[in-house]
């Protein structure tokens, strides 16, 4: 049985998170690490790199404010950049058009906020029958404080949150190596 045609996603790693009040570069170091050796062993393997952006509003996520582009220190060449202006990658953005013209059925999910376009493209991918790794190593999220309560979640809660809800459901959580070996 061969392995299903897979596509990597490089979901909002856009220099427009930087002019967020939320910004914190705390975990940046290991999210560019994990994110640079999932997109190298990708490439390696021959699985097409897709950047995803993310344009909405008036602010630093607008196509005016010049900042809907990668993150200075992704140096891949994407097979493909699709922009987004809802919170999943797939529809509406030309994606899943792209995927299916090229037959492609598995989906390694990473990028910025774990657990908003991340968990969202993920849930919609996998509604439309897509097999979805979710690389949780190769995302990046911010604290959060709860509107009602108060309480201030971490980044690293807010990922197990995040597992929590997709294993199993709609995605396998996989670490970098795990994805790169199902690829």
């Amino acid at each position: 049985m061969s392995k299903p045609k897979t596509a990597l996603l490089v979901i909002d790693v856009q220099q427009s998170f930087l002019h967020r009040p939320y910004w914190d570069d705390t975990e940046l170091p290991a999210f560019r690490h994990h994110l640079q050796a999932l997109i190298a062993g990708a490439e390696a393997r021959g699985v097409p790199v897709v950047n995803i952006l993310h344009e909405d509003g008036d602010g630093p996520f607008s196509a005016a404010s010049g900042l809907v582009k990668p993150l200075d220190w992704l140096s891949h060449t994407p097979a493909a950049t699709f922009v987004k202006h809802v919170h999943n990658a797939i529809i509406g953005s030309g994606l899943q058009e792209w995927l299916d013209e090229r037959g492609i059925t598995r989906l390694v999910v990473s990028g910025i906020r774990t657990e908003q376009c991340c968990e969202t493209t993920t849930r919609v991918a996998s509604d439309l029958g897509y097999e979805v790794d979710f690389v949780t190593d190769a995302t990046l999220t911010f604290a959060m404080t709860h509107p009602v309560s108060g309480r201030t979640y971490s980044p690293a809660e807010i990922r197990e949150k995040t597992e929590l809800v997709l294993s199993g459901r709609f995605a396998r959580i996989a670490s970098v190596d795990d994805a790169l070996a199902a690829m």
